[in-house]
Parts: structure tokens; C-alpha cells; sequence
């Protein structure tokens, strides 16, 4: 039997009337990290923000959360968002515009790895500070990159490994990617196979991740053929919220029951999927590490700090706690009049929220 249900997101999910009456209260307080002002200086600067694959509202959130950031330092005069639309050439182009119109601080998520290092290098010849977040690159700090912010993917891959080895310790895993070649998917990927070590009986399927390009149409394609490939599939491990929603409908719509579902980044229409289907004999088993919209705080707070010459002692790796866990008692916000694809674990009050979820 489960334990108590404890809420995860209950601030946010106070805020939009998500939570019923039967909610225990306990709040659960958003860490955004450290103070920024002490790194804001006095340079004036103009800031951007870049994504290879943006334009979700995911994205749209880590974008909310960035300016917000900004914000807080008077001397930001101007934020600038870039959007690739998953074109790594143009993602490429974008940094060559920005530093073209005199901006200061690129921070960029890491959508192409590796690939985009002599974009990097080229901007921060012309006196401009990068920082590629969300994925950890191959690279030297001042040399590709003015410096690395990332995810722990490895700790991120080590928690999913734990929650499926202690709790379904003969498990046939299907591993869902976003984008061929990218390094955030890899990097989860790698993380996984780490902690999957230390548990003998759980089983990859395939050594390398499915290609989804993190669509829901695509993810759930490769699923449905997944399902035709293999006989048994018992857990579903993926890196974005959209393509864990494909796998769970591929497998009703195929009529069975759904997998255990672990991934990161998870959103309003999963959590609500897990909510409606818990305690019926639909139920499936649910784990998802949340908050990582924060990275890109964590990204501005570090060029900041680099570009005025003030101090940041944050580690450039950081790590996420569990948003949700069916085996351990944590139940996700839900909110049935949210986006399908909103993030209520973000650090943004109502009023930031709704604004996002009103483009």
C-alpha cells in the first residue's frame, strides 16, 4: 500500500487553484539559488538568451525565468530571446547576430553540444561572455565557453536508476531521446547506464536512446513500434514531459497497460494523466525529477558574474529533487485549466505563469 500523499508544487499549485480540499499542507518551497545582486555590478550589459529548440512552452518558461533573473540587476538594459527552431545552422547564425548587435552575455542552451563550440569561441574572440547551460559539453571553460552550467545528469540517471532497480528490479526499459546527436539525451542516457550498475536485473532494450526530436507525433510512433518490437516493455524512461505523455498514450491506445514512467521536465498534461488514473485499474507507476526551468538563472547569475568581474561560488552542476514518485508518495501538481505542456514547478508566481500560458 502507498504511503500518505505528500504534494509537490502546492505553492504554484495553491496559487492556480489546481489543489483540492483534501491536500495535505505542506509547502514546498522553490530554491532558485543564490542572490544575484551581489554579481550584478555596474557594467551596463544587454543579456540574451538562446534556444536551439524553443518556442514550448517549457522553453517559454526557462525564458520567463531568465528575465525575471535579469530583473533584479539595474544595469541589464535590454533582454534579447533567439529561437533556432531546431536548425543548428541557424542556431549558429543567431549567436553571430547577437554579437553583431553589441550584446554582452550570450547564455544559450546546449540543444547541438559540441557542435556549436566554434560559435561559442568566435563570440568570446569579440570580447562577448558565453554560457551554454542545461547539458554538460565537451569543452574548456575560457577557452569554448566563458563557462559549462548543467544539469547532473549523472545524479539525474543515478535517481531513475534507483527508482526503477528498488522498485521493479527485473525491468525491461525502453529509453526515449530528444534530437539525433544531442547532448542533454546522451548525457541521460549515459547517466542511466551508470546507476543501472549497481542493478544487475533491469535491462535496456536498446543500447542507444529513441530519436523522438522531442515531438509528441514522433514519440509516439516510435512507441507504437517499440511495442511491436518488443514483447515486454515494463518501464518507459524519457528526458522530456512531451514524449513521456506519447508513450503513455501509445500503450492505451494500443490497449495495454501502461509502464512504469520515469523522466525530467515533466508538465501539466502527464501529471494530470497520473492523477486521474491513480487508484483505478488503469494505475501506473510515476517518477519525475522537476524544476530545471531554474538552470537558466543559474547560467545568467554565472556570466554575470564573469562579465562584471564580481563573485559566484555556485557549482556549475547542479541537481534537481523529485517532483514526483508514485512508489515513494508524491503526488504532482495538477491543473485541468493549464496548458497541457505548463511546468508547475517553475519558480514564477501566478501572474508570470498565466502570462505565459496566455501566448
Amino acid at each position: 500500500m502507498k504511503n500518505p500523499k505528500q504534494y509537490a508544487g502546492l505553492v504554484a499549485g495553491l496559487a492556480m487553484g489546481c489543489i483540492s480540499s483534501g491536500a495535505l499542507a505542506q509547502d514546498v518551497q522553490a530554491d532558485i539559488g543564490a542572490d544575484i545582486a551581489p554579481m550584478c555590478g555596474d557594467k551596463p550589459v544587454t543579456v540574451a538568451l538562446t534556444d536551439g529548440f524553443g518556442g514550448n512552452t517549457w522553453r517559454l518558461t526557462s525564458l520567463a525565468e531568465f528575465r525575471h533573473e535579469a530583473s533584479k540587476c539595474a544595469n541589464i538594459e535590454d533582454v534579447i530571446y533567439m529561437d533556432a527552431s531546431g536548425d543548428a545552422q541557424k542556431y549558429n547564425g543567431d549567436i553571430s547576430s547577437l554579437v553583431a548587435q553589441g550584446v554582452d552575455i550570450i547564455v544559450t542552451f546546449t540543444d547541438f553540444g559540441e557542435a556549436s563550440i566554434p560559435a561559442y569561441r568566435s563570440a568570446m574572440r569579440d570580447g562577448v561572455t558565453v554560457v551554454p547551460y542545461f547539458s554538460k559539453i565537451n569543452g574548456e571553460a575560457g577557452r569554448d565557453f566563458s563557462e559549462n552550467i548543467y544539469i547532473d545528469q549523472q545524479e539525474t540517471g543515478k535517481l531513475w536508476a534507483d527508482w526503477v532497480g528498488n522498485n521493479i528490479p527485473d525491468a525491461n526499459v525502453l529509453f526515449l531521446g530528444g534530437l539525433a546527436g544531442s547532448a542533454s539525451s546522451q548525457g541521460f542516457l549515459d547517466g542511466f547506464k551508470a546507476g543501472l550498475e549497481s542493478y544487475e536485473g533491469v535491462s535496456l532494450l536498446q543500447d542507444n536512446y529513441v530519436v523522438t526530436n522531442w515531438s509528441a507525433t514522433d514519440a509516439q510512433q516510435a512507441v507504437s513500434g517499440a511495442i511491436s518490437q518488443f514483447d515486454d516493455i515494463d518501464v518507459v524512461v524519457t528526458d522530456y514531459g512531451v514524449t513521456a505523455v506519447a508513450a503513455v498514450r501509445a500503450f492505451k491506445q494500443a490497449g495495454l497497460d501502461v509502464p512504469a514512467i520515469a523522466t525530467v521536465a515533466s508538465n501539466n498534461e502527464l501529471n494530470c494523466m497520473f492523477v486521474e488514473d491513480e487508484g483505478t485499474d488503469a494505475e501506473w507507476e510515476y517518477f519525475s525529477v522537476d524544476g530545471l526551468n531554474r538552470l537558466a538563472r543559474y547560467g545568467l547569475r554565472k556570466a554575470m558574474a564573469i562579465h562584471q568581474g564580481t563573485e559566484n561560488d555556485e557549482s556549475v552542476s547542479v541537481s534537481f529533487p523529485a517532483f514526483a514518485d508514485s512508489f515513494g508518495g508524491l503526488t504532482p501538481a495538477c491543473d485541468p485549466n493549464a496548458p497541457p505542456d505548463a511546468d508547475l514547478s517553475a519558480a514564477l508566481t501566478e501572474e508570470q505563469l498565466q502570462e505565459i500560458f496566455n501566448r
